[in-house]
């Protein structure tokens, strides 16, 4: 059994998660990576995604989060999310809504640098989407 560590999941309306967990998977910008106890120091920005949190307790909980950053320090991990919620509670109409506005960024784009951001946030959106809800 792995050792448990201190996660909190925080977005600007509510604390959503504030437990001892075993290990947490992350949307890092730089990809997924997977948190357990005496992790190195990192701090990470976050991508849309899904978090998944294996609880000390040996349940499994998913969220979705639309950007943020991770804290990561061996005693712990603290995880600011833009906008998080369960997967169980997804609005479909509110990540529709995301979509497409994303798109109407990435046709309205003045530049090719603000088109490409724009255009890769929809494809974060798009995989997102995929992942959490059932064709």
């Amino acid at each position: 059994m792995a050792e448990a560590f201190k996660f909190e999941l925080v977005s600007p309306e509510r604390l959503l998660v504030s437990e001892q967990v075993e290990a947490v998977v992350i949307p890092g910008a730089e990809g997924e990576m997977t948190v357990m106890a005496h992790h190195a120091p990192v701090m990470t920005t976050i991508k849309p995604g899904v978090v998944t949190v294996k609880t000390a307790a040996g349940k499994e909980e998913r969220y979705v989060v639309f950007g943020g950053f991770a804290d990561i320090v061996p005693a712990g991990c603290t995880l600011l999310a833009e906008s998080a919620v369960a997967v169980g509670d997804i609005d479909r109409a509110d990540l529709a809504r995301r979509i497409q506005e994303a798109r109407e960024d990435a046709a309205d784009a003045k530049d090719d640098q603000t088109r490409t951001k724009a255009e890769q946030f929809l494809s974060q959106l798009t995989t997102l989407e995929g992942a959490i809800l059932p064709a």
